[in-house]
Parts: C-alpha cells; structure tokens; sequence
C-alpha cells in the first residue's frame, strides 16, 4: 500500500505541471482578463452606456460615450472597458478604463472603476 502511495505521490507531480504552470488556465480559472473581439456586440455597447450614465450620476458629470476602444471580460462576468468620451462642451475626447461587474442571474450590476487613461 505504501508503495502504491509513494508511486502516486511521485507521479502527480510529473503529469499535472503543465496545468499548474500554465497561464492560460491560471488566467481563466484566477480572474484573468481576456479579451472579446466584437466591440460592436450590442451587449458591450449597452454595458458601456450604463457604465458612462453611472458615472455621470456619481461625480454629476456629463460625459457622452464616443466609441468602445477595448473590451475585456473576467470569467466571473466583469467587463473591463477602455471608452472614448467627450463632455460636449470640448472638441478633444477623453479616454477612461472602466471596469463593470454584471449580476447575470438579477439583470443588473455595478460600475467597480472609472478612471482616465493616461496618454
């Protein structure tokens, strides 16, 4: 019996490094971010929309969404959005990172970050 163990004790660890090492599983299974390639998606437009009208609310801005740059999305249904806004009042546009956590289960969720990108 202890050699069985001690067999299995030494063999784990030989077959399993590839899915312990691996970053693409660490990434899925840990919060890693991955990117979705249709910004278009209607989806992404209307979490981006919340997102901008959330924000407005809370630091009574009034910035207007412009386009979505980049989107990602965690496993765990955030959305990580870089947004070009305009405040119409300015010809230049302002690009913010914002990240997006959506309760599938209730249809709802919360804006967890807006911040400016740095040029």
């Amino acid at each position: 019996m202890q050699q069985k163990l001690r067999f299995v004790v030494f063999l784990v660890p030989l077959v399993f490094p590839p899915f312990v090492f691996s970053n693409v599983r660490r990434e899925t299974l840990w919060g890693g971010w991955e990117p979705i390639k249709d910004i278009n998606d209607p989806h992404v437009r209307e979490v981006a929309e919340f997102a901008v009208s959330e924000y407005n609310k809370q630091s009574k801005a009034s910035l207007k969404l412009k386009s979505v740059v980049k989107v990602e999305k965690q496993v765990v249904i955030n959305y990580k959005l870089d947004l070009e806004t305009s405040d119409g009042t300015t010809a230049d546009a302002k690009e913010y990172e914002v990240v997006f956590w959506e309760k599938a289960e209730v249809n709802s969720g919360s804006l967890t970050s807006f911040k400016p990108i740095q040029a």
